[in-house]
């Protein structure tokens, strides 16, 4: 299982969200390289967001067409994620998926169950499930299911319908969304949720109400036993 820390951009400085609206924004520090270090710094594994450290980073937000998915990735950038893009244009998707292997992850953004878009302004009528599995054996790295009720709110990841999702498809699924304390890291270890890939975590980092040195030690430990 990997902790994956978040950094959302937004007029330069780092902040997250309430549900993704936008009128509910805490900024968190202004200076995003540095919170970059300071994740890197704490042995954080990966960075959910920009190039800006020496760890590999998955990036996603408003990305419509290969030339800039490569332009990323020329730019150091390990994971693209597209959403909207995967409901709109799943050609663009395969093909990516197919020229960059290892390098598209899908981003699967639900309210209700069903699939949200623009910026999580629109909800289509396909469902999680439905998205997912139009991407099965197209070499899409991961898929990112993120329940948009739980975002920002540190009410605890919505494990059941992620652990539904992972299941019932091949693809690596990371969990988004509401993750808040020590206790949900702990959750995500137990064998029901094995098929998970990892997790991101944004504002209980940045809150303290995450400990990120406790939640690494506690993934490294899971990681030399047999999982319970």
């Amino acid at each position: 299982m990997i902790l994956f820390p978040a950094i959302d951009l937004k007029d330069g400085k780092c902040v997250r969200l309430r549900q993704g609206e936008m009128e509910q924004t805490t900024v968190f520090n202004t200076d995003p390289v540095a919170q970059a270090q300071s994740f890197e710094a704490q042995g954080f594994e990966w960075l959910h967001v920009v190039d800006l450290v020496n760890i590999p980073v998955q990036l996603g937000g408003g990305i419509r067409d290969l030339d800039t998915i490569v332009a990323w990735l020329e730019k150091g950038v390990v994971r693209v994620i597209l959403g909207t893009a995967a409901v709109r244009d799943p050609k663009l998707v395969c093909k990516a998926a197919h020229e960059l292997s290892g390098c598209i992850a899908v981003g699967i953004d639900a309210r209700d169950g069903k699939v949200a878009v623009e910026g999580w302004s629109e909800t289509s009528e396909m469902t999680a499930l439905e998205l997912a599995h139009r991407f099965e054996d197209v070499g899409v790295a991961a898929i990112i299911y993120t329940d948009i009720a739980r975002d920002g709110v540190l009410a605890g990841l919505n494990l059941a319908a992620t652990a539904t999702l992972a299941r019932a498809t091949s693809i690596p699924v990371i969990a988004s969304g509401g993750l808040a304390s020590i206790d949900d890291v702990r959750a995500l270890l137990h064998s029901d949720y094995a098929r998970l890939e990892g997790v991101i975590v944004g504002r209980a980092l940045y809150d303290g109400r995450l400990n990120a040195a406790e939640a690494l030690a506690l993934i490294a430990a899971s990681r030399k036993k047999p999982v319970a």
